[in-house]
């Protein structure tokens, strides 16, 4: 298959999977035994105001109209209500959360530049350390360097976030007082306190990742290091640098590029559990305060939100593919 089938075919595959994702969250939260319209109406309601927000949310129609009316409002937008009380919802449209008075789009654009700084900072930061101490203990295989490296992954692993995110707030926000706790500050506004405010919540989530890229790393190289060409290569003089830079790492390149997309996909939709201990109101903030609140609109907003930005992320690894592969390209 030629390079431009291929991207065609990964984006038709990308809709269908956005598609699919879009119908089971509305399957899910529209097309449950318990009535949407009841969490909007709030406390009391009475039941002509119930029927009042059910023909306001449209959930008093077919439920085929419904998935019609709900897939057009992420592309084209859609109207709540009619005549002059009607709100309008722009494309694209997940929902309309009537506790917040918003479009649920606009709340999850007004905390995404939070999560966007919390995640690419962490991810510079993970992808570097991780990919780092792999190969060192790759290289050190068998020896104490070895142990220690992976030692340390294991543990990164194993610990929970919200407690090395507490364990950070006591040893270097209370204790050495040297880190803010908590709080965030626009990038625009100030880019030095923007950075100062993060740099404990970006080592808390790095730590993580950085332990699982550590891991990959060194099996790889492992693995990688031990075939026949990295024996000839060795074999015609080329120095050590060069075989482990050119023919090594090189092998690297696709699975990391792989993870490292699911990650950033996943932790765009909402890094919950390091933004909560650090009071950072992003999209996983958003989330939970849903969730604690029953704003179904809102829920499943951010829900299809991560959704979708997981298959983008997914599919920007699929087509580097054929760049950093172009083998790939060709032999589909």
């Amino acid at each position: 298959m030629s390079r431009v089938k291929f991207v065609i075919y990964r984006l038709l595959g990308a809709l269908i999977v956005l598609f699919i994702v879009a119908a089971a969250c509305f399957a899910i939260f529209y097309l449950m035994p318990s009535n949407p319209a009841q969490y909007s109406c709030g406390k009391p309601c009475s039941p002509d105001r119930l029927a009042e927000v059910e023909r306001y949310l449209g959930v008093d129609q077919a439920w085929w109209k419904q998935l019609f009316d709900f897939l057009r409002g992420i592309v084209v937008g859609r109207d709540f209500g009619t005549g002059a009380a009607a709100i309008h919802c722009d494309a694209p449209c997940f929902g309309y959360s009537f506790r917040l008075r918003d479009s649920v789009t606009s709340l999850i654009l007004s905390r995404l530049p939070i999560t966007v700084s919390l995640t690419l900072g962490a991810a510079v930061l993970w992808a570097i350390g991780g990919i780092a101490a792999g190969l060192i203990a790759a290289l050190k295989r068998g020896t104490a360097t070895d142990n220690v490296v992976m030692g340390a992954a294991i543990t990164g692993i194993s610990a929970p976030t919200y407690l090395l995110g507490l364990l950070g707030i006591l040893l270097f926000g209370f204790t050495l007082n040297v880190l803010p706790i908590g709080g965030y500050v626009p990038l625009t506004e100030n880019p030095a306190m923007w950075a100062f405010h993060l740099i404990l919540p970006w080592i808390v989530l790095a730590i993580a990742n950085a332990a699982i890229y550590a891991r990959l790393t060194r099996g790889q190289m492992l693995e990688v290091m031990s075939q026949d060409y990295i024996r000839t290569a060795r074999a015609k003089g080329l120095s050590e640098p060069v075989v482990i830079g050119k023919h090594g790492l090189r092998n690297l390149v696709l699975p990391l590029t792989t993870l490292f997309a699911i990650d950033i996909g996943g932790l765009l939709g909402g890094a919950v559990i390091t933004e909560k201990v650090f009071g950072l109101g992003g999209v996983g903030t958003l989330l939970l305060e849903a969730v604690s609140n029953l704003d179904i609109q809102v829920i499943v907003g951010v829900t299809l939100f991560a959704a979708a930005i997981v298959v983008i992320a997914n599919l920007l690894a699929d087509l580097s593919y054929s760049i950093l592969d172009p083998r790939i390209g060709a032999r589909r």
